[in-house]
């Protein structure tokens, strides 16, 4: 599985919005210009962040983006799957997939929905503000 700039951006943005939720409506270009992220690139991924209610976004002098739920309530996991559609390792699991012909005799599909069932819960686990917590000297960092 490899996860694209899309999908890493968005959780970028995310946390960087959790970080600065204090301040009100954050302008894309303030928001580019930290997370190193061109505005035309960031805009796209923002208008679907906003178009399924993760962020609100406000026009204007003093508009800009800001988050509609506390850190705590989103997870890695809803924002990846938003972002890159699917998480599934292999196509036969993706949602509303037609079921495979050889799924009862397959001997590899109990280890894809091990590895699909380990994947939800590690990225469901974790949400942006584990994300935005200020990093352990002795791990590392938050998770």
């Amino acid at each position: 599985m490899m996860i694209s700039t899309k999908g890493r951006y968005a959780l970028r943005v995310m946390v960087d919005l959790a970080e600065h939720q204090g301040e009100g409506y954050l302008p894309l270009k303030e928001i580019a210009q930290r997370q190193e992220i061109s505005e035309k690139y960031l805009e796209s991924i923002l208008k679907v962040l906003v178009a399924h209610k993760l962020l609100a976004g406000l026009r204007g002098k003093g508009g800009g983006y800001r988050l509609t739920r506390a850190p705590e309530e989103y997870t890695v996991g809803s924002i990846l799957r938003l972002t890159e559609g699917s998480l599934a390792p292999v196509a036969c699991l993706e949602r509303d997939s037609p079921e495979c012909p050889r799924s009862a005799d397959c001997r590899t599909l109990p280890m894809w929905r091990k590895l699909d069932a380990m994947i939800r819960d590690f990225f469901d686990g974790i949400t942006i503000a584990d994300l935005s917590a200020p990093a352990q000297p002795e791990d590392g960092g938050p998770i």
